[in-house]
């Protein structure tokens, strides 16, 4: 009988009496292993047998699929936070805390959200105007610009506001819409400015102060709203009159430009003009005062003078007198020209020019003017100081 047929014994194998183990059941391996991951996830051993093994299956398959979607899940609340920016964590839509930049990990959806705020972006809102793409074009919104400043005249104002975000959470909960609220704060607070001023002020000088006034007046209702925006610069890109008057008010201007410079060339002429004027009533007062001094003092000579010769004639009345009588011939013939002549051997009627005579003649003595002016101030005949010279006395 062949060792594989019915009815024999396990010693019928031709390979030599082992043991009929067989290959392995697969299904007895799968049922294991469901098992195993069973344990793990909390599920139940089954006994084995048909129906009693089928639901043990499906039940571990289950929760291998659950586990998998769990692990998914709490990866799926891991999030990063970019430099600049802070993460706002809403815990079932109510605020929880605030993150810094870096990675994190919060409780997924839908226990917790997250919202990220960009806190370092400058943020602007345009009022009176509207850019076009790049900034380049530009569309007036009358509605906006026109204002009307405190000496009743209306001027076109347009105004570029820039702000960022300095609360994330306030700015997320406490302003349903932070850039329409600070459009019409700055709306408000522009109008207050002009208002107060004059339409010279605004449209020259005045354009710093009134920038400066709008972000004042801008931020303190922004904070008093908990808006958690902070205003970081205000520009005040053009302030013009209508274009109705646009044409009168230049000509008004140019009126106005030409005053201030005929003034300034009127004040340049004055300061030209002014301080040589002084300067030469200074020179005069100086040369009077020092006129009044010489003609003080030489009065005050004169009259010692004449005490002295009083008491000289008192002691010696003739020899005073001749003295006197010599010095006044010696200064009047000091300012002559004395020419001897013999009349004698010389003919009368010849013409003699005397003048070249004298400016020739080595003989001929000739008197300086400051010995004349001495003797003139020793005689006194002359209170002015100016006489007349030879070539004078001559021509007469």
């Amino acid at each position: 009988m062949a060792w594989n047929e019915p009815g024999g014994g396990n010693n019928k194998d031709p390979w030599g009496g082992r043991g009929d183990q067989g290959p392995p059941d697969l299904d007895e391996v799968v049922r294991k292993m469901q098992d195993k991951l069973g344990g793990l996830f909390g599920g139940r051993k089954k006994s084995s047998g048909g129906s009693g093994g089928s639901s043990g299956a499906g039940f571990t398959g289950f929760g291998l699929i659950a586990g998998i979607a769990a692990v998914v899940w709490l990866f799926s609340g891991i999030y990063i936070v970019d430099a600049g920016k802070q993460g706002v964590i809403l815990r079932f839509g109510a605020f929880h805390e605030v993150t810094m930049p870096g990675p994190h990990w919060r409780i997924p959806y839908p226990v917790d959200q997250v919202e990220i705020v960009d806190v370092e972006q400058r943020r602007f809102v345009e009022l009176g105007y509207r850019s076009g793409d790049a900034g380049q074009t530009r569309v007036a919104v009358p509605r906006e610009a026109l204002m009307l400043t405190k000496d009743e005249n209306i001027v076109n104002i347009k105004l570029a506001v820039q702000y960022q975000v300095s609360d994330s959470r306030k700015y997320l909960f406490n302003v349903r819409d932070p850039n329409s609220v600070l459009k019409q704060v700055a709306e408000s607070a522009i109008r207050e400015a002009i208002g107060q001023n004059e339409m010279d002020f605004v449209l020259k000088e005045g354009r710093a102060e009134v920038v400066s006034r709008v972000k004042q007046v801008m931020q303190k209702p922004l904070d008093k709203y908990n808006s958690g925006l902070l205003v970081s610069d205000v520009n005040l890109q053009d302030a013009q009159p209508p274009e109705e008057v646009q044409a009168a008010f230049s000509d008004a201007i140019k009126a106005r430009e030409d005053k201030e410079r005929l003034k300034n060339e009127a004040e340049a002429y004055a300061n030209d003009v002014i301080p040589k004027a002084r300067g030469a009533a200074a020179r005069q007062i100086q040369e009077a005062e020092a006129y009044r001094e010489a003609l003080i003092a030489k009065a005050e000579g004169e009259a010692s003078r004449f005490s002295q010769l009083l008491k000289e004639y008192a002691r010696a009345p003739e020899i005073t007198r001749k003295r006197l009588y010599f010095e006044t011939m010696e200064s009047v013939l000091a300012r002559t020209g004395v020419v001897l002549m013999d009349s004698e051997n010389a003919n009368s009627l010849m013409y003699l020019p005397i003048d070249q005579l004298m400016k020739q003649a080595p003989g001929v003595r000739q008197f300086s003017g400051s010995n004349s002016a001495d003797n003139e101030s020793q005689s006194g005949t002359a209170e002015q100081g100016v006489r007349p010279t030879r070539k004078s006395r001559e021509a007469r």
